[in-house]
């Protein structure tokens, strides 16, 4: 039982982590360079490490395998989580230096609908002994579902609550810097950054509903669970800048999660065969099977993770499918950025739309030949570089680019 003063001196950290992340990062709308992301991705990283270790020392053996096991399997989910936050701020066009606000938005809902989660998990678990078996099967069905093929379409911004949102309030289909409400005509009018927060808050619901789950499944204390799932999301803004550009080469890393999910939810189907108490299993008895030991989902969490990574970073598929996205990413923010006033920035998203540009004309024929026949993603590259040749021509930006060949 760990002490109510730790529990609230835990939670006081965490809340001046985020309060620390608004104020010096957040509140001044800007991109973060690489330096900056992944100086504060490998702060929080090991923020969380240290942790580890203290629960470790403090806690014993079994205590810090069970954290670190969960910390591991959540901060995989959650980078899971940020394909899904690309598209949808790609499908709502979010300008680049607010984006890390609507991040950290995601993040507080986030943790704060898993930490609801959490207890009502926790109170299920210690009043029913079943609710292993639901957990151990809702892990199953989510593992499936991450091998099937998805589309963007699938993820995209315009869920259930954001449509109800479009008809019950006045919304613009422009930004205002960073305004959730602006003034149309008179009339006060919801901006699109509000409907990309719903959005982001509705499908961060679905994710904690997979999440809990599957960190109960490594460990049944209350504040390893709490601990673990809120520090995998600390850093994750930083991490989705530093990723960004790499997130679509992680091409396997759904077949790893979806691995590491069959494997947590074997062994809480296994925990729960272990303490049946269900009439027609066993008549109610509990059933004497082989459990799987913390150690061992450790080291099968991590070798998954591992495997997946280098494959993904490896394969030629992955390359080519880097290169697209990040072509595609980069011109239609480059057409965007009628919201930006920084010609600095033009310039940037457009230099990184050459890089991208360059390494499609590097791919292997027969991916160039696709590519050809991908008339929207052509057209997306040709209007770009129409734009950009046409400041060019006013006296702004630098030479024109390169185009597919």
């Amino acid at each position: 039982m760990v002490p109510t003063a730790i529990w609230i001196v835990t939670a006081a950290a965490i809340v001046g982590l985020l309060l620390f992340d608004f104020f010096a990062h957040v509140r001044k709308a800007h991109t973060p360079s690489l330096k900056e992301a992944a100086t504060w991705s490998a702060i929080y990283v090991g923020i969380a490490l240290v942790f580890g270790v203290l629960v470790l020392v403090f806690g014993g053996a079994e205590m810090g395998g069970e954290y670190f096991a969960g910390y591991i399997t959540e901060k995989a989910l959650s980078v899971d989580n940020l394909f899904v936050f690309l598209i949808i701020m790609s499908s709502f066009r979010v300008p680049a230096a607010d984006q890390q606000k609507v991040l950290l938005f995601g993040i507080v809902f986030a943790l704060l609908a898993r930490t609801g989660l959490i207890f009502v998990g926790a109170g299920l678990i210690n009043r029913f002994a079943w609710v292993f078996y639901l957990f151990g099967l809702i892990l199953l069905l989510t593992a499936g579902n991450m091998l099937k093929s998805e589309g963007e379409d699938s993820h995209g911004g315009e869920n259930v609550v954001v449509r109800l949102a479009r008809k019950v309030i006045h919304t613009t289909d422009h930004y205002d810097g960073d305004k959730l409400f602006t003034m149309v005509d008179g009339r006060r009018a919801m901006t699109p950054m509000l409907l990309v927060m719903i959005a982001i808050g509705g499908t961060d619901i679905l994710f904690a509903l997979d999440s809990i789950p599957a960190i109960f499944g490594l460990t049944r204390n209350t504040y390893l669970v709490f601990t673990a799932t809120a520090f995998s999301l600390m850093g994750l803004r930083q991490l989705y800048f530093l990723l960004e550009g790499l997130l679509d080469r992680l091409i396997y890393l759904s077949y790893g999660l979806a691995a590491i999910l069959v494997l947590i939810g074997i062994k809480l189907i296994l925990h729960a065969l272990h303490e049946n108490t269900l009439p027609f299993i066993n008549e109610g008895s509990p059933v004497p099977v082989v459990e799987i030991s913390t150690g061992l989902s450790l080291s099968l969490i991590v070798a998954c993770l591992v495997v997946t990574v280098a494959a993904s970073l490896l394969s030629p598929r992955g390359k080519a499918q880097t290169a697209v996205a990040g072509a595609r990413r980069h011109a239609e923010r480059y057409l965007d950025l009628d919201y930006e006033a920084d010609q600095l920035l033009r310039e940037q998203t457009y230099a990184r739309l050459q890089r991208e540009t360059a390494a499609l004309t590097l791919l292997p024929e027969e991916q160039r030949r696709h590519l050809r026949q991908q008339d929207e993603l052509l057209d997306l590259l040709k209007r770009a570089n129409q734009v950009h040749d046409e400041r060019v021509d006013r006296g702004f930006g630098s030479q024109t680019g390169r185009h597919l060949p």
